[in-house]
Order: structure tokens, then sequence, then C-alpha cells
């Protein structure tokens, strides 16, 4: 098929799938998928078999989640608005207030409609190095303060949503969970249960899955009575899948290379920029190597890889390939599945990537193509 697309691999998939069910048996606790990191809904199907619930940021995903995943939502907003709450309300079984004022507003039409309430705190403390991504710095928007909370919380609220990871380790957990219960375990004995977030990478090679497992066994001893919930988003679509590329031209500027390929990193790859990480390219079934530095290896040759957007930013690294490039030849960015999914643009009115699927028997079904209809109808 004509590049660019996305392509999820069923198998691939399916062993984070029942991976992740295995760590929540063992562990004890519900592990829910999160939307804001992958909402592929035609292929819910497929994780219907593996868990029961997902969480979602407002009143779209929660719809999302009622509609196409077939199970109401957990879901937190930054803030609900009068005109979405309904749909809030309709869609979701747990819905947590970011403040105490948001909850004043709100909790009484919640309460209504059998929706167990909660609260999102914030334990100030957190191990995420790029500040983008970290709810608990100083200032945050995010969350309520222990000094913030009431001594008696008010009768209905029955949980906490406490988020303070973005791909972290099983240790990061470990040592966030002191802080969480120095700040909060005064209102655990008020609750029904607590859900940790996400950011729990658990697919990941070399993350200790043991000790995620004893932390949260050793956190239910202490505290038997307390549901425990996470909501990872990056770990069920991790390397599951590669953005296909062509190379549409080739142009050189001081003696660097750029191939420029039919995507764009600002439009279909936002977090390589705002992270910022660099893919794992593939050309012709082998890993081209990324230059680390300003020195260029001796052999081989340097191309960075930009995308076709006007945005002069719009370009990553540099990797060393084994021959020249030409218009047409196809690089394979690994990785590309969750969160970019679910991030794109139409700036530019760039032309948005396909979204496929290769199944357990090798054949690939194309899920969804895009055209112009989709761009204007944006701004219809």
């Amino acid at each position: 098929m004509n590049t660019p697309y996305y392509l999820v691999d069923e198998r691939a998939l399916r062993h984070n799938l029942a991976f992740i069910s295995d760590v929540a048996r063992r562990s004890g606790a519900e592990i829910i998928l999160a939307f804001k990191a992958f909402a592929l809904w035609k292929t819910f199907h497929i994780f219907r078999e593996y868990i029961s619930h997902t969480t979602a940021s407002g009143a779209d995903e929660a719809r999302l989640a009622r509609e196409e995943f077939g199970s109401r939502a957990h879901t937190f907003s930054p803030a609900y608005t009068e005109r979405d709450f309904d749909e809030v309300v309709r869609s979701s079984s747990h819905v947590t207030f970011n403040s105490l004022s948001q909850y004043e507003r709100f909790h009484t039409h919640a309460g209504m409609e059998d929706i167990s309430i909660g609260l999102r705190v914030n334990p100030e403390y957190s191990e995420i190095e790029t500040e983008l991504y970290n709810p608990c710095a100083p200032g945050s928007r995010f969350g309520i303060l222990a000094e913030d909370l009431p001594v008696r919380l008010p009768a209905d609220v029955e949980g906490f949503h406490i988020h303070c990871h973005c791909e972290s380790p099983a240790e990061a957990f470990a040592r966030t969970l002191q802080h969480i219960e120095q700040k909060f375990a005064a209102w655990f004995p008020q609750l029904k249960w607590i859900n940790f977030g996400g950011g729990h990478l658990m697919t990941r090679e070399g993350y200790n899955v043991q000790l995620l497992i004893d932390t949260l066994q050793a956190f239910h001893s202490r505290y038997p009575h307390l549901r425990m919930i996470l909501e990872p988003g990056s770990a069920f679509a991790w390397r599951t899948g590669p953005l296909m590329t062509s190379v549409v031209d080739c142009v050189t500027n001081h003696g660097i290379r750029t191939a420029i390929l039919d995507v764009s990193f600002t439009c279909h790859m936002p977090d390589c920029l705002e992270m910022p990480y660099h893919p794992e390219v593939v050309m012709d079934g082998q890993t081209v190597p990324l230059i680390e530095g300003q020195s260029t290896p001796d052999g081989g040759f340097p191309y960075r890889l930009g995308g076709n957007s006007c945005l002069a930013g719009d370009f990553m690294g540099t990797w060393l390939f084994p021959r020249e490039l030409h218009a047409g030849d196809v690089l394979q960015l690994e990785d590309m599945i969750h969160y970019t999914t679910v991030k794109t643009t139409t700036f530019n009115g760039v032309h948005h990537p396909s979204i496929a699927i290769r199944h357990l028997d090798g054949s690939i079904e194309v899920l969804r193509q895009f055209g112009y209809h989709d761009y204007r109808d944006r701004m219809d």
C-alpha cells in the first residue's frame, strides 16, 4: 500500500495485552486503557478480550468508551463545562474532579447517576525530568494539595486519583508511593479506591515488573479495603507498530543532507519534538544507526530526516545510512502507535497517514484512509 501509514501489529498488541492482564491478575490492581495514548476504536474488540474498562479525559473520549468499547469510562478532566457534563455523566462510571470548586459545581449532578466520585490530588513529588510532562511541578494546575483538603472528605467522595509518572520505571513508582502515603494516608480510610494514574511503562524491555507487582501487593496489604487502579496508555501500544514513510526528495545545505519525507514530525509525530526522542529508523529490514554528537563516522551516508510541513524545525537528528537515499525509498519509523495516532494534526493540509493493521495471519487490513474532506471538514 502507498505510504504514509501507521501499521499496527496485532501479534505485538496481543502480547502486550496478555502481559498487562497477567500483571493485573498477579498484583490485584485493575489496569485500564488510557485513550489519550491510544484510541484506535477499530481494535477495541481485541482489547475487550483482555480488559474491561478505559479512562477518558473528557466528554468525547467518554462517549467513545460507552459507544465503541462497550463500558462506561473512568473520566478525569482539568475542568468540566456545563455544555459537556451531561455526556460525561452519561458515559462514565467514575468521575474525578481536579479541584474542590469543580466538585462543588458538578458533584450533585454526578451523584444522581450512580457515578463513583473522586478527587485528583497532587503529592508534590515526581521524577519526570521533562518539565512539559510533569504534573507535579511547582504551580501545577493539576490536583488538590494535601494542605487544602478538609479533614473529613465530602460524603460522596469515594476515591483519589494521583498521576505523576511518564513512561517511568517501577522504581520511580515505589519511591513516589512513599510520598503519596506520607501526604494522603490519613484520608485512605474514607476512600473505596485509589487510581495511580498512567505512565507505568511495564511492557518496556528491562522494566522491573516484579517490583511493580510487589509494590502494589504491599500497598494492598496495608490498605486492603482500597481498590487499586492503574491507567497506562503507552504500555498497551508500546512497540506495536511503525509509521511507514517514503523519501520524497533529498536536499543539501552547507554539507548537511536532509531526506524530506511524506510525513511530518510536527503533524504526525509531535512527541519527537516535544519530548524529545528519536525514533528507531529501519530501511531494507536493517536498523539505521543514529549519529550521536557532532562527529560523523567514516563510511556510510549521513542524512537528517525532514518533514513536509513549512515549520523550519520539522526535522530530526542525523542517521548514518548504508547508501545514498533517493525519492521513493521506504523508511520505517518504529514504535509510532501510542500517542502519535491521537495527537496528529492537519497543519498545512499535510496528507494524513492511513491506519492499517497486520493480522495474525500476516494479512494487512486498511482501517482508515484520509483525504481532502477530512481536512476541509475540520473547519466546516
